[in-house]
């Protein structure tokens, strides 16, 4: 059916132009050319085929939409403003200013009706293969007795992505992986516009785009809106025709390339660089709003009538949206009060009631690696936290994050034999592709339906620095478990043996770092990772590392302390000379060199530190008892680099660390050629005793 389209919707795409440029225009700075030239195309979206509610952006019915180029972010704020969903006009006049609602690029709960933050061009493609996965994991969760497509759970993710998205290599990843997937609800718009800021791309990206993803297994249409002829003709119901035919293809995800002139009509800069990230100026912006028969002299000229219009159409499409989805969740609840508790409780952010019974207790003086005691912690738990699930990029039997005994998420025709699966499984495999691993735990975390970890080494962690930025910047419930964490990796060498990445991650705001020292203290981790909703990295190591016995008369406390950040694992009798300080696999170390420098007749205080920044956000007079300021001698014990310990340490400290690349040898080996050991542990205290006496 032909979408009907009138004159008031030819307005209201004039409205949105003359918007987008006079905002970029006020605030002196911005993108207005994608925003002027994507209008017809985002109000076709947003008033004609996005299934949403302007008066809650949290409907659960909804679809969602992602802005992967984020730089456009008035394509998204424009729309919003006219479907009346939380944006205003003066909101878009304070357009990328401080504390407005629109700033420069979409973020995540702080704009109403944005699902993401988008900005690093790709990262916001991949992350929507997450929304598409956490839409069918959810459905598989919640109702899966109901054919895929027919489901309350079941919905759209549409993405407007560009040129610039589709050079970057993490789209790449994520859409090879979406059609692995056959991930059917997920609608691609690819803005191929041929322009980014170095004018025609051209000159470094001539691909055919579209070819490469049929290759990856999407179907593909073409919308050409510039005509053979060199003229141009905005066809909107040739897109029309084209979403509808995405929207019908079920076993595979759909990408559009919409062959648009960036900026028309606006004259002398359109099809040009100078219009993608700068604002029109006085001539351009006269010119086009010329072109528009517009009044070339009024700023942020509204049609009134057009905003009653597109407010109505959103209002009256979620009414209808609502008539349909809400008796059917409605019924669902009925039928299913157990599923629907659940799902009430997940929403909420809570966890079953006393899921943590379900963590193992690990033997007392066992050796066991930390990535193996995470394996076990995270079968124990599976059966008590179910919306729980996660996989690697493809190392899950060194990472340790398979589930025992749940399938795969994977389509019945991808399983194998040694990953059975099934299109609802719980089991991720996002194969050798770390970055869009990162990027899609944010759409799936962002989505809010299940809590998500990702597994791989923590030297390949380089590779999505990226999303894990951005999953701190939303301050999404990402875990990620990274594993091989020392030169203990061993034989592989450099290239696999992290030194700097603790110190490189710890830099990152509102990102915590969890690196347990034993069996004990990783079920701790994962308690007190659940019981949070933030982003955490889970440090793990790969060789064996001792469990001793704790409480009691052993001098040991309890790993519960982990959850504090940092805790006195071993504590002297009256105020310490020296306290040692240590993460890890070297908090053995700390507790061996104590027993040495004891019988020297020392008093030493042993601090277990597996999270920096946790033990940071403990109120002082915690972080007091630990680490008291009138003791000044201090050695602090990690195998990386020192400079995270320094402000620890303080001027009379020492640290014993690696400041240096690694080698290939025994992990075993290389701690002792590099004096990662108790030895050099008691010679760092002697000198810091000394240093402070001087």
């Amino acid at each position: 059916m032909t979408v009907k389209w009138d004159m008031i919707d030819d307005r209201a795409v004039t409205t949105a132009r003359i918007l987008a440029a006079d905002a970029v225009e006020k605030t002196g700075n911005g993108h207005p050319g994608t925003a002027i030239s994507l209008a017809p195309a985002a109000h076709l979206l947003f008033q004609r085929h996005l299934r949403f509610d302007p008066t809650d952006d949290r409907w659960l019915g909804r679809d969602r939409f992602i802005l992967s180029a984020g730089h456009s972010s008035l394509t998204q704020y424009i729309q919003l403003y006219l479907a009346g969903a939380g944006l205003e006009l003066e909101d878009l006049e304070h357009l990328r200013t401080f504390g407005s609602l629109t700033p420069g690029h979409p973020e995540f709960r702080h704009t109403k009706g944005i699902e993401l933050t988008t900005g690093p061009l790709g990262t916001g493609f991949a992350a929507a293969v997450g929304f598409a996965m956490s839409a069918r994991r959810s459905h598989g969760m919640f109702d899966p007795e109901t054919p895929q497509g027919e489901s309350i759970f079941d919905h759209r993710v549409y993405v407007i992505a560009g040129d610039g998205c589709m050079q970057e290599g993490v789209s790449s990843e994520a859409a090879s992986l979406a059609a692995t997937q056959e991930l059917g609800n997920l609608v691609l718009i690819y803005d191929d516009n041929h322009i980014s800021i170095e004018d025609d791309t051209n000159i470094a990206f001539t691909e055919d785009v579209l070819a490469r993803y049929e290759a990856y297994g999407w179907h593909v249409q073409r919308v050409n809106w510039l005509n053979e002829d060199g003229t141009y003709t905005e066809d909107v119901h040739a897109l029309d025709d084209a979403l509808t035919t995405a929207e019908n293809v079920t076993d595979k995800p759909s990408i559009i390339a919409l062959r648009t002139i960036i900026g028309w009509p606006t004259p002398d800069k359109e099809n040009t660089g100078a219009i993608h990230g700068s604002k029109l100026g006085n001539d351009a912006l006269r010119g086009l709003k010329k072109a528009l028969g517009a009044d070339p002299d009024t700023m942020f000229a509204v049609d009134q009538d057009v905003v009653d219009y597109t407010r109505a159409t959103a209002r009256n499409r979620a009414k209808q949206a609502h008539a349909d989805w809400d008796p059917r969740f409605e019924a669902w609840r009925s039928a299913h009060p157990d599923r629907a508790a659940w799902l009430d409780r997940v929403l909420a952010g809570q966890l079953p009631e006393g899921w943590d019974s379900a963590l193992p207790q690990f033997g007392e003086g066992i050796s066991l690696a930390t990535r193996a005691a995470s394996g076990k912690i995270l079968a124990a738990i599976a059966g008590a936290v179910p919306e729980l699930w996660g996989g690697s990029a493809d190392l899950a039997g060194s990472n340790n994050t398979m589930l025992p005994g749940e399938p795969s998420f994977l389509p019945e025709d991808r399983t194998s034999k040694a990953f059975p699966g099934n299109p609802f499984g719980r089991n991720l495999h996002f194969g050798v592709r770390e970055f869009a691993m990162g990027a899609i735990m944010n759409g799936i975390a962002a989505d809010g339906l299940t809590r998500v970890y990702g597994g791989t080494f923590f030297v390949f962690s380089d590779f999505m620095r990226g999303a894990v930025r951005l999953a701190a910047l939303m301050d999404l419930p990402v875990t990620y478990v990274w594993t091989h964490d020392s030169v203990g990796v061993g034989e592989d060498g450099p290239t696999h043996q992290p030194v700097e990445h603790l110190a490189a991650y710890r830099a990152i705001p509102n990102l915590a770092l969890v690196r347990p020292a034993d069996a004990a203290e990783t079920a701790q981790a994962w308690k007190a990772i659940l019981e949070q909703h933030h982003p955490v990295g889970l440090i793990l190591s790969r060789q064996g590392l001792p469990n001793p016995a704790r409480g009691g008369d052993t001098g040991l406390a309890p790993a519960s302390g982990l959850a504090r950040g940092a805790y006195v694992l071993s504590d002297s009798e009256g105020t310490p000379d020296v306290i040692l300080m240590g993460s890890g696999s070297e908090v053995q170390h700390a507790l061996e060199a104590k027993t040495t420098l004891e019988s020297e007749g020392l008093a030493v205080r042993v601090v277990s530190v597996p999270c920096m920044e946790w033990f940071e956000a403990q109120d002082a007079e915690y972080r007091e008892s630990v680490l008291p300021a009138a003791v000044r001698a201090r050695v602090s014990v990690e195998a990386g680099i020192a400079a995270p310990w320094r402000g620890w340490v303080g001027d009379g400290g020492r640290s014993v660390s690696i400041e240096h690349f690694g080698a290939s040898a025994s992990g075993s080996v290389l701690f002792h050629e590099y004096g990662i050991d108790a030895a050099h542990v008691v010679e760092a205290a002697h000198e810091s005793l000394g240093a402070i006496r001087a």
